[in-house]
């Protein structure tokens, strides 16, 4: 190791010493290579073996990783849906002493994909296109309202995992992030036409390279990110006007951001000189009020629409076990032991690698309801299971660690594209 070597971590990761920092990254040797696919970067940017985890690392200057890796910090103690930071490494040097870039590094977000390998080689679907874009809106907005000015949004900046039968989005580049404690107007503006102009240029490119379809309206889809953001950001901000006698609306309103997957903290509520009319606007808004929900019930952290498919799944077990004065901490530990884990037990070890057990209960409530539907009555769980088993998940690629040769745009095939369009249910 180089004696200049300088590494700057939150915390101790003694295998970061063990990596050829003196030679560029570029031309690191293949056996510590992960070769997961990759987006397009302007930086050289490789994923690495690290014991038994997968990191990702990111040539870039001194400069720009400190300033990257103090923002991805931030976010992470905001819990803002981003990557995780591990380390910066300064004072890289060659063999010759001849200086080489700082190197950014970052925990690889499992299960996730750049929108690129999302698409694969074969024109895929335009549904495809409008989820990834609903995904980056929602992401917009959660770090619009934390104050967190991106001033670099594009697809190409984002991972995205499958959440039942859409996408979380996650930020995974801050080099050009800022965060302030409230963010203007203009500022915001300025961060959605970023995003506007962005989006229609990856379209296009993917459109120029066969991968989407030529008559593809990219200029349409910026505009659908555009017209999506604001509605949300409306939706979550706005202040309501209304009667005194219409005081119902206060938990409509409440609802409405629930059903968007967001809880919320604190209302203003005031009302006229005359009482005749009340205010209402949200003043603490989190996002993630089903898996919140979820997480407390049965312990398990997973994506918020997968969380929402999750509970209503509880609810209907309640509801057919006719235990619906049963506290609901009661029912969702019956429907743990009774449905949930026999069902994810039920998955081969080989194959449990190929979606995270939340997504695969998903696809296996889609594939049983289907089943039913051709069979004419109700198919048995264990049924479908297996039937899910043989004819869904055997043929899925495997996304815990889902491994390339050669190609920064592999061939998948997605949830939502040819084949696989009839197991999917809309939320």
């Amino acid at each position: 190791m180089d004696r200049h070597l300088e590494i700057t971590s939150a915390k101790v990761e003694s295998a970061l010493l063990d990596l050829p920092w003196s030679i560029p990254l570029a031309e690191w040797p293949d056996d510590i290579i992960a070769a997961l696919p990759r987006g397009i970067s302007r930086h050289v940017v490789r994923f690495v073996n690290l014991g038994n985890k997968v990191i990702a690392i990111k040539e870039i200057s001194a400069e720009g990783a400190n300033h990257e890796y103090e923002t991805l910090r931030d976010l992470n103690r905001l819990e803002a849906p981003c990557v995780e930071p591990i380390a910066v490494i300064t004072g890289r040097e060659n063999t010759e002493g001849k200086p080489l870039n700082a190197a950014l590094v970052t925990q690889h977000l499992p299960y996730s994909l750049p929108y690129r390998a999302l698409f694969g080689q074969a024109p895929m679907r335009p549904e495809t296109a409008e989820r990834l874009i609903d995904a980056l809106s929602v992401l917009m907005v959660r770090l619009h309202l934390l104050g967190f000015f991106w001033g670099d949004v594009s697809l190409s900046n984002t991972l995205f995992r499958r959440d039942a039968g859409e996408f979380a989005a996650y930020l995974v580049d801050a080099e050009t992030g800022e965060l302030y404690s409230r963010m203007s107007d203009q500022k915001r503006e300025y961060d959605v036409d970023i995003a506007f102009t962005n989006i229609i240029g990856e379209f296009m490119d993917l459109q120029a390279g066969d991968i989407l379809e030529e008559d593809f309206d990219a200029i349409g889809a910026g505009n659908r990110f555009v017209e999506r953001y604001n509605s949300l950001w409306a939706e979550l901000t706005s202040e309501e006007q209304f009667s005194a006698d219409e005081r119902w609306r206060v938990d409509n309103r409440i609802r409405r951001l629930n059903e968007l997957g967001f809880d919320v903290g604190e209302l203003s509520i005031s009302t006229d000189i005359f009482g005749t009319s009340i205010r209402i606007r949200p003043k603490v808004v989190d996002a993630g009020h089903y898996s919140r929900t979820l997480m407390r019930l049965t312990g398990m952290d997973v994506q918020e629409k997968q969380a929402r498919r999750l509970m209503n799944d509880i609810e209907s077990y309640r509801a057919m076990h006719d235990e619906l004065n049963v506290p609901l901490s009661i029912v969702a530990h019956e429907w743990m032991t009774n449905v949930f884990e026999p069902a994810v037990r039920a998955i081969p070890k080989e194959l449990r690698g190929k979606l995270q057990p939340a997504q695969v209960f998903h696809e296996l409530l889609d594939h049983r309801w289907f089943a039913s539907e051709r069979a004419g009555h109700d198919v048995p769980m264990q049924e479908a299971v297996q039937s899910y088993i043989e004819e869904v998940l055997k043929h899925r690629p495997d996304e815990s660690f889902m491994l390339t040769q050669t190609s920064t745009l592999p061939a998948i095939k997605t949830d939502f594209d040819d084949d696989w369009s009839g197991y999917m249910a809309d939320d």
